[in-house]
């Protein structure tokens, strides 16, 4: 990608490590879009779990040396490349993915990957969009296969992917469970599309999940910290149940035999493998959701960019999460 003769500021990492390994730059080029890209001006982006992995150099996929971290940004669009037809200069959107990075004042993105944004929405809950409601769509539908009328469980459902797990399975018609650690991810849950919230930092909390079943467990959970979560999660569900694996922060035992008990299934979820076309299925959902009001991007804690370091330690090292943590250009 050729570098135009402006200059933006934008945080790179030159080496994998802690969070202090992501410094602001005020030298760097602005990309220049190629053919199919879109260089957009960000207004805001959101900060994911995994690119703290990524930045610590413990995730399965690690970028060429330097980068820039960040897929989900929002902003206005700049100026497009050749064969562009969906968005144009001017317009408001948001993505799912970067090519050139979305901790920075300017950043490149493939045009599938550029969605737009309603006016009813500000930048910030643009920059809530992207990975948490593309997942979520993708856990529950693509893999789950939820059906209306089924009961399921966001097991962390006060964080970016929580929250959009919660309205979206609202919206679809299932019976929806959440868990979270404080009183405010708690009522943040509830007042998000979940009919019952439990604190998963109390004792005892699983059993009041299978007393809010009947006993009949559940059909689907969506598991934001499985290495924590797994051995509990298999114990709840109901005949057939799905765990779908969203977060994971380390290595879990559990008991097969659990898995046969209700030919239950565990699948791990990765919007990296979703195709265009289902892509776009989601974009098509998410899209009417934010014009019918139901779809509405919590955002957490925001930081400026030259604290993205510091937004970093906060997402992994918090006492519970509250919306999306984003950063504000």
């Amino acid at each position: 990608m050729s570098a135009g003769s402006r200059l933006m500021r934008a945080v790179r990492v030159t080496e994998f490590g802690a969070p202090s390994v992501l410094r602001l730059r005020a030298d760097v080029a602005v990309p220049q879009p190629g053919n199919r890209q879109v260089l957009i001006r960000v207004h805001a982006c959101g900060v994911n779990p995994v690119e703290t992995y990524i930045r610590a150099g413990t995730y399965a996929r690690k970028p060429p040396l330097p980068y820039t971290p960040g897929t989900d940004i929002a902003g206005v669009v700049e100026t497009v490349g050749e064969g562009v037809t969906t968005v144009k200069a001017g317009d408001r959107v948001f993505t799912t993915a970067t090519e050139s990075g979305g901790y920075a004042e300017y950043a490149v993105a493939a045009d599938q990957c550029v969605h737009k944004l309603p006016d009813a929405l500000h930048f910030s809950q643009g920059a809530a969009m992207g990975v948490p409601y593309f997942t979520a769509y993708r856990a529950l539908v693509h893999k789950a296969r939820a059906k209306a009328g089924e009961t399921v469980l966001i097991h962390g459902a006060s964080g970016g992917v929580g929250v959009a797990a919660c309205q979206l399975s609202r919206a679809l018609g299932l019976k929806v469970l959440g868990t979270a650690g404080t009183p405010e991810g708690l009522k943040l849950a509830l007042s998000n599309g979940a009919h019952l919230a439990f604190n998963h930092r109390e004792e005892g909390y699983t059993d009041r999940i299978m007393e809010a079943t009947q006993g009949g467990g559940i059909d689907v959970i969506v598991e934001m910290l499985s290495n924590v979560n797994l051995s509990a999660d298999l114990q709840m569900l109901a005949l057939g149940g799905r765990v779908m694996i969203v977060g994971c922060r380390g290595s879990v035992e559990i008991n097969p035999r659990d898995t046969m008990a209700k030919e239950s299934s565990i699948m791990g979820v990765a919007l990296f493998f979703a195709t265009p076309e289902e892509n776009e299925e989601c974009a098509a959902l998410l899209y009417a959701g934010m014009e019918a009001g139901w779809l509405r991007p919590v955002v957490g804690s925001q930081y400026p960019l030259a604290e993205a370091a510091q937004a970093h330690h906060d997402i992994i090292q918090c006492a519970g999460a509250a919306g999306k943590t984003v950063l504000i250009m």
